[in-house]
């Protein structure tokens, strides 16, 4: 109580953050009972009767759902990946540019593809890789092939597009905290490193890998605990009845199928599927660091 009375202040700063989480984030978790009802907003005059875990057998039963969890974590990992590697190492590549005016020039415009709307960003795609833009222009002069590539069209190279666009779109936002961390590196350790006659290569690996790894870990937890949502926008807006099959992650299938046609049990059933599998996939992430003695985000 003591100490509860000396950071009151703190605490009363807290409160509205506190509400916005409750309002947004734990009390729409009230109409996860709807997963277990046949809530359906086209005959909702004759109400919701309770049908146990028939959404769920209806979802589980659709080869279409199936496939849409398999585009889910394909998606989701190679945004991971890619999304995670290529951050690091903008964040390397800025660690040691000296150059303050040309280090901050080559971050502000990494980052600012992030504040782009999605809608903007698939058009800007689209032209790139349709089958007389830029990229297949530039693979025709340069002879890597033949003829134009139909990258929009092909389902094989949809999980790759987007992989590449969200690389693009968000390596200069993600990398943000990875200089921060390495800005509070001892700068003695370098030194140290430098005397010892590490050259910038090493001093990379031996003390700037090192003093990121806690960072790294944690932002890696969590990002496997949103391994379960790889989009929306971009998948839907983006795909087309060519590549459905490999664009149809669980969100667009929960909007194609359950909000457009009133089906909300179905949806909410799928939607509620994905967060626990996420929490699983969160506190299986963390025990796994804690037994590697790693930090841990719990």
């Amino acid at each position: 109580m003591k100490t509860i009375w000396e950071q009151k202040w703190l605490m009363l700063m807290s409160v509205p953050m506190l509400l916005y989480v409750l309002l947004f984030n734990y009390y729409p978790m009230w109409g996860w009972r709807y997963a277990f009802q046949n809530l359906d907003l086209n005959n909702f005059k004759q109400g919701a009767d309770w049908v146990g875990l028939e959404n769920f057998q209806w979802l589980f039963g659709r080869d279409d759902f199936l496939m849409s969890i398999r585009n889910t974590l394909a998606m989701s990992v190679i945004n991971l990946v890619f999304g995670t590697l290529s951050s690091i190492l903008l964040a390397i590549l800025l660690n040691e540019v000296r150059t303050r005016a040309f280090k901050r020039t080559v971050q502000t415009v990494t980052y600012l593809p992030h504040f782009l709307s999605m809608v903007i960003v698939v058009g800007m795609a689209q032209n790139m890789f349709s089958s007389n833009g830029v990229v297949n222009s530039l693979l025709l002069s340069l002879g890597i092939v033949d003829q134009p590539v139909f990258w929009l069209g092909e389902g094989k190279y949809f999980w790759w597009l987007v992989g590449i666009i969200n690389v693009w779109k968000e390596v200069g936002w993600n990398s943000i905290i990875y200089i921060s961390t390495m800005t509070s590196i001892d700068p003695t350790l370098y030194e140290a490193a430098a005397i010892d006659g590490a050259g910038r290569f090493k001093r990379i690996l031996h003390v700037t890998l090192p003093g990121i790894k806690s960072t790294f870990v944690v932002l890696l937890i969590m990002n496997i605990g949103h391994l379960m949502e790889a989009g929306f926008e971009l998948q839907y807006l983006l795909g087309n009845p060519q590549v459905y099959d490999n664009s149809r992650t669980i969100d667009v299938f929960v909007m194609e199928y359950g909000v457009s046609n009133g089906k909300f049990g179905r949806a909410i059933a799928a939607g509620m599927f994905k967060s626990c599998v996420a929490i699983v996939l969160l506190f299986a992430a963390n025990f796994i660091a804690k037994k590697l003695d790693e930090d841990t985000l719990i």
